[in-house]
């Protein structure tokens, strides 16, 4: 049996290029299918500032951790590649962090990964990188829109997101963007 998190409850996307990031994500929190809450902020800076980071999954989990990506930041300043591969380590041997389900996306000026508690640590190759339920329709959106317009990072990240709202019910369009 897999231990890859379910990905339904959000859409968070990032775009990179022209030396600018942005990180994008709606504000929806279901339970089961109820919707709790349609302005939640599942963007942040972390690291002083020097980096955002977004989630996808439980909220408490990927609460827990953000506080675990600081640490590491602090551990490692400036070093988001290393702070992110401890992280994983720590996710996937750790008996509680190995329950958490939730998935995160993180950048800095010259790297965006996405980090699961599988233990991956990946970066893209293009500068777009997509988790949860809609994460795919945002990337298939964003890939498109990259192509066929010169939207800066954010505004891309923000459409593909607005996107990906209109296909999955587990997205809204409460949007919330973090840039660096």
């Amino acid at each position: 049996m897999s231990s890859t998190p379910p990905l339904h409850g959000t859409t968070v996307i990032c775009a990179r290029y022209d030396g600018k990031v942005a990180i994008a994500g709606d504000g929806q929190i279901t339970l089961g299918s109820t919707i709790v809450k349609a302005n939640s902020r599942k963007i942040r800076k972390v690291g002083g500032g020097i980096a955002i980071a977004g989630f996808a999954g439980a909220t408490a989990d990927a609460l827990t951790l953000f506080e675990r990506l600081e640490g590491k930041l602090e551990k490692y300043p400036m070093q988001i590649k290393r702070a992110a591969v401890e992280m994983a380590k720590d996710w996937r041997t750790d008996r509680y962090l190995r329950k958490l389900e939730a998935m995160m996306v993180v950048a800095d000026k010259q790297v965006d990964l996405l980090i699961s508690g599988n233990g991956d640590v990946v970066e893209s190759e293009d500068g777009l990188l997509a988790i949860g339920s809609g994460g795919a329709f945002a990337l298939a959106a964003a890939r498109a829109f990259r192509v066929e317009s010169d939207l800066e990072p954010e505004a891309l990240a923000r459409k593909s997101v607005e996107i990906a709202a209109g296909i999955c019910i587990y997205t809204n369009e409460q949007i919330s963007i973090e840039t660096l």
